[in-house]
């Protein structure tokens, strides 16, 4: 989380070419060269672990088809997926067709075998729950030729992970949501890759201000273009609960009946939850929640008086201090609530984590908040799930399988530095969240009209210059399971505001953490990241057009 800013501002905020397109959708007038596609390795974000360009190019025409293995539901439905994306621009029927994979067409294709070298020159493979190999059945292969594009995977993730650099290689028109000019040309070549670190993650900020189930899928969607495997959900904090919990119907009935400057907030119904979770499994993204304890829980002490230490209930709050809220540590009520709370959102989450929050818990005795937590990460485990807590957890003790969620920056005390780096040498797992890095909230310049900026200015580079392996002193780099993107929401309220925000820094923490470290070089970023400008205009992505990036068209 953050020192929030004291006084943090809430802000609301050619043409192609005429072409006569005939009945196979082919746009080029007769007698004109078809434009030549984007090398390999010129427009991939984040960078592939190895590339080697070369070789005919693909074209997708209205005689391609998209070949599945036989009884392979997964690959059916991350075939049906591609085609869907692909059929409104091009105008092709593009059918799905289970059998032989080794006909022409676009090829799904399960392979034991598949990104096995996927690291091959590309550095380190470190990182704690995931990384190495082909990053436990995230890792692909994808070969051009003229014939087909092959797309092979140990498991429905790494097949889905190389649809989305598929996408990549097609002009940016292919996003669009109505019949574009072709031609449709892949470079040949061949992609081998596989992730660096089995946490890339985005956190979002719900409880500050609410963003809707429809909000969030779409967010998913963008997250799962750049790799992105984990979706944080903030759903609790002084301003706002929202997550129905049958036992304590208060927490969101009144907790969630307001946000940050007012306004009617807003929580997730059980089936609001299962339809984000469902949604996001299908994108290969595990969500996890976070019900934030025992500081930032001002919305949980209005909705029952019980979790109040002198029994009487808040007020509810609207502005942006921190700090200043905590659980009754010393009442059963307390943990009542949690084992409550935790049970329930255990049973609505199929993944293996649970965030516990744990940080700003400045009206809580250290003796009081090593006591609590020392209650609540057994409940955690007992529910079936591993704990994740912000790194002011590590002045506690953590449980033997928990991750540490570090946003601690430039200014943060070789103190508090030491005891994460002395927690995670005695087991803790550790994922990197720099906020003067990583925090997508904060400005990217003074006159940024969105966003804080207590851990300073964050431009594209500053997001990008940084290596999560040998981030943190005294941390040893297996230790690190990865890297994560927060958005605190105090001052965003609109899916556009979220979006300016999150790109294009998301896609450099995505680089971070799916890139082997040799592909790490501002020039080649910058360059790939420009080239997709013109993708995020076709998706209606409203980013930031920072100067440090040379934009087509700018």
């Amino acid at each position: 989380m953050s020192p929030r800013c004291r006084n943090a501002r809430r802000l609301a905020t050619t043409g192609l070419a005429l072409l006569l397109l005939s009945a196979a959708g082919t746009a080029v007038p007769a007698g004109a060269a078809a434009p030549a596609p984007a090398p390999l390795d010129r427009s991939i974000v984040p960078a592939p672990a190895s590339v080697r360009p070369g070789g005919e190019p693909y074209e997708i025409t209205a005689r391609t088809v998209v070949r599945v293995p036989p009884g392979n539901p997964e690959a059916a439905r991350i075939g049906g997926y591609l085609a869907g994306l692909l059929r409104p621009s091009t105008g092709y029927r593009l059918p799905v067709l289970p059998g032989g994979t080794d006909g022409p067409g676009i090829r799904l294709v399960i392979d034991e075998n598949a990104g096995e070298n996927a690291g091959e020159g590309g550095g380190e493979r470190e990182g704690a729950g995931g990384g190495g190999g082909d990053g436990g059945g995230e890792g692909y292969r994808l070969s051009v030729t003229s014939r087909a594009v092959t797309i092979s995977a140990r498991a429905g993730a790494g097949l889905f992970h190389g649809v989305q650099t598929l996408r990549q290689l097609l002009p940016a028109r292919a996003e669009r949501t109505e019949r574009q000019p072709g031609p449709w040309t892949v470079a040949g070549g061949v992609v081998t890759d596989a992730p660096r670190y089995g946490h890339r993650g985005a956190m979002l900020d719900v409880a500050r201000h609410f963003f809707t189930v429809d909000q969030v899928k779409r967010y998913i969607d963008q997250l799962a273009l750049y790799k992105i495997n984990r979706l944080h959900l903030h759903l609790s904090d002084d301003q706002g609960w929202r997550i129905a919990v049958r036992s304590w119907p208060r927490l969101a009935e009144h907790g969630g009946s307001t946000q940050v400057g007012g306004g009617p907030g807003g929580f997730y119904s059980r089936d609001d939850y299962r339809e984000i979770v469902r949604h996001a499994a299908s994108r290969y993204l595990t969500v996890v929640p976070e019900i934030d304890m025992p500081g930032h829980t001002n919305a949980a002490l209005a909705s029952y008086a019980r979790l109040n230490c002198d029994g009487v209930a808040r007020p509810l709050y609207t502005g942006t201090e921190v700090g200043f809220s905590s659980l009754c540590v010393a009442k059963q009520d307390t943990y009542d609530f949690v084992e409550d709370v935790i049970g329930e959102l255990a049973a609505l989450t199929p993944g293996p984590y649970l965030h516990i929050g744990g940080d700003e818990a400045h009206s809580t005795s250290h003796a009081d908040y090593a006591a609590f937590m020392e209650r609540v990460q057994p409940v955690v485990a007992r529910h079936g799930k591993t704990v994740i807590g912000w790194h002011q957890l590590a002045g506690a003790r953590p449980a033997p399988d928990a991750l540490l969620q570090y946003w601690g920056y430039g200014r943060t005390g070789a103190a508090e530095r030491a005891q994460v780096a002395t927690a995670v040498r005695a087991g803790a797992g550790l994922i990197l969240s720099p906020a003067d890095r990583a925090y997508l909230d904060m400005k990217y310049t003074k006159d940024t009209p969105l966003g804080l900026q207590w851990a300073g200015l964050v431009e594209v580079r500053q997001a990008y210059d940084w290596d999560p392996g040998g981030y943190l002193e005294g941390v040893p780099a297996a230790a690190v399971a990865g890297v994560e993107a927060p958005l605190w929401t105090e001052t965003i309220t609109t899916s556009a505001q979220l979006e300016y925000m999150a790109f294009p820094r998301l896609t450099a923490v995505a680089e971070l953490g799916w890139s082997p470290p040799a592909t790490h070089d501002w020039p080649s970023y910058r360059a790939r990241l420009a080239a997709q400008g013109p993708r995020w205009d076709a998706l209606g992505i409203a980013y930031y057009r920072s100067p440090q990036v040379a934009w087509p068209g700018a």
